[in-house]
């Protein structure tokens, strides 16, 4: 029993590392602080800022109440390993190491929240999927790798919210851009940004050919709006224009949807989801200043590598994950090497082991440099 309770040892000395290193005593103060706000006799007067608390109240105290939870675990099973240290009783000493055993394991999925902890990696993400050259084919896995995502994003109890989409003429999506909350949305997503390469036999050619299809994702972090960034009104120009899509009423009889463009920079952002211009315009604008405000990180810091990742057109030789269903199954990550034939829990939206993988290897070019 001594080498039991030696390894719940370390491991409490780990889960209290972990706990300095992720502020978890910090989370605490602010859940006190979001519940003393919840408790005003006035927080629903604002409902939009009430929902927003909620969220953030909601999310801190899973993440804290996860950690809580892992250390009562871990001192009444040392409790328990004391109390056995002299017993004979097999049993129970058989018991000790099992819960021990999924003690660790239960660790190892929690301190994965350690690679998640950038500047932005807690926070929502906004998505644009495009097709790339190849018609019919690459807009069909442009459709693919957004229910992919979607999937994923379900799985994990986000909201996804459709901010706009170009439908292909016969199947798929030529673009698309999604909206996803949800606590640590970018920092699992990003490991998705870049060009997603599909080698399968088509379900568009009546000869059964083999195919290789590109589309890419770019993720960018959802910036909060209380950020000190300033755009001049001068510098964009807004376009109104009729919603196209799907639809009820209004959809193709009004100038709903919105296009501004920033000038100095040449960046475009549409919005045609919502069903007055004045929403749109404001999901626009939100976007835009996300979009703005990474451009000028990167500028200062000159992480761009890190935040989007050089921008690269969707085609041969510039994919980050390659999805193989013909003559094999195959999904590999080219960059951390992770790998699995399982492709359809992969396109299904069973992202967790790539994501990880990606983390990680995130995290050793960063030690190697």
């Amino acid at each position: 029993m001594k080498e039991e309770v030696k390894q719940l040892q370390e491991l409490k000395e780990k889960v209290e590392n972990t706990w300095e290193l992720l502020k978890i005593d910090n989370l605490k103060v602010e859940q006190e602080k979001l519940e003393q706000k919840m408790q005003s006799p006035d927080f629903w007067s604002d409902a939009e800022n009430a929902k927003n608390v909620s969220k953030r109240y909601d999310g801190v105290k899973q993440e804290v109440e996860v950690w809580e939870k892992m250390k009562n675990e871990i001192n009444e099973l040392l409790e328990f390993g004391n109390e056995l240290e002299n017993s004979p009783d097999e049993e129970l000493q058989e018991d000790l190491k099992n819960r021990t055993k999924d003690l660790f394991t239960k660790f190892e999925k929690l301190e994965f929240y350690l690679l998640l902890g950038e500047k932005y990696d807690k926070g929502n993400a906004i998505l644009t999927f495009s097709a790339g050259s190849g018609g019919t084919e690459a807009q069909d896995w442009a459709e693919m790798i957004r229910r992919m995502v979607m999937r994923f994003a379900e799985d994990k109890g986000w909201k996804v919210e459709m901010i706009d989409e170009s439908r292909g003429s016969e199947a798929g999506i030529k673009s698309c851009m999604i909206r996803i909350e949800g606590r640590y949305a970018y920092g699992y997503l990003q490991a998705l940004s870049g060009t997603h390469r599909l080698v399968r036999i088509s379900p568009f050619d009546a000869e059964k050919m083999r195919h290789t299809s590109f589309a890419s994702i770019e993720i960018i972090p959802e910036i909060d709006e209380e950020i000190d960034l300033e755009i001049d009104p001068k510098d964009l120009r807004i376009d109104t224009f009729m919603s196209g899509g799907k639809g009820g009423q209004s959809v193709n009889t009004t100038y709903s949807a919105v296009r501004i463009v920033h000038l100095p920079t040449n960046i475009t952002v549409q919005c045609q989801n919502e069903r007055s211009q004045l929403q749109n315009k404001d999901t626009a604008m939100k976007v835009l200043q996300s979009k703005l405000q990474k451009l000028k990180e990167e500028e200062l810091k000159k992480e761009k590598q890190e935040l989007r990742g050089e921008y690269k057109s969707a085609e041969w030789g510039n994919q980050i994950i390659s999805y193989v269903l013909h003559p094999y199954k195959m999904v590999k990550d080219l960059r951390s090497k992770y790998e699995t034939v399982d492709t359809e829990k992969v396109l299904n939206g069973e992202l967790i082991e790539l994501a990880e993988a990606y983390l990680r290897w995130k995290k050793g070019e960063k030690q190697n440099k």
